[in-house]
């Protein structure tokens, strides 16, 4: 190697090791968001191997993150011709990259959150003590926040990139 190319490989390494420690922030284990900062910043499709080296893990976990960021849809299986082995891509364009990982995290946490604070509001809105009503004020107004965010966050995610950041520098006066 060059002083280019480890100057290149030193760099990759310490972004793809910062995306994995971000990962949890954002709802996906280390593993999985290592895995996902490596497809993006390289030029072509890795395969299951090339990913174990690179990173240093087991097959099983790179198998089994490589699935799951497939079930997310920031990752695409590639069919090579003649090749019998799958090859990996990330999506590398960012706005898509957003707005998957927002819908998935809504999918997962917001909408099951949601539908707790409903069935407690429900559950609560015959109980006729100080405590009873209090607490089922409390469990209206957090279901109708998340409600609230969760719409906000669809809304935001359905836009074009460009409009999106228009509508945020209108809004935050960027």
């Amino acid at each position: 190697m060059n002083a280019t190319t480890d100057a290149l490989k030193e760099t990759r390494d310490e972004f793809v090791a910062q995306w994995g420690a971000m990962g949890s922030q954002w709802g996906i284990n280390r593993t999985m968001a290592q895995i996902h900062a490596l497809l993006m910043t390289v030029p072509e499709p890795l395969d299951t191997d090339a990913v174990m080296e690179e990173l240093e893990i087991s097959r099983g976990n790179a198998h089994t993150n490589l699935k799951e960021l497939v079930a997310w849809g920031l990752v695409r299986i590639v069919v090579r011709k003649g090749e019998r082995r799958d090859f990996f891509e990330a999506e590398k364009d960012v706005w898509k990259i957003f707005t998957t990982v927002a819908r998935e995290r809504k999918r997962r946490e917001i909408d099951p959150a949601l539908g707790v604070l409903r069935k407690c509001a429900e559950a609560s809105a015959g109980i006729d003590t100080p405590e009873g009503r209090a607490f089922h004020e409390q469990m209206k107004q957090l279901e109708e926040f998340v409600a609230f965010a969760s719409t906000m966050a669809d809304r935001v995610a359905g836009m074009k990139h460009g409009f999106a950041l228009q509508m945020a520098a209108k809004v935050f006066g960027g």
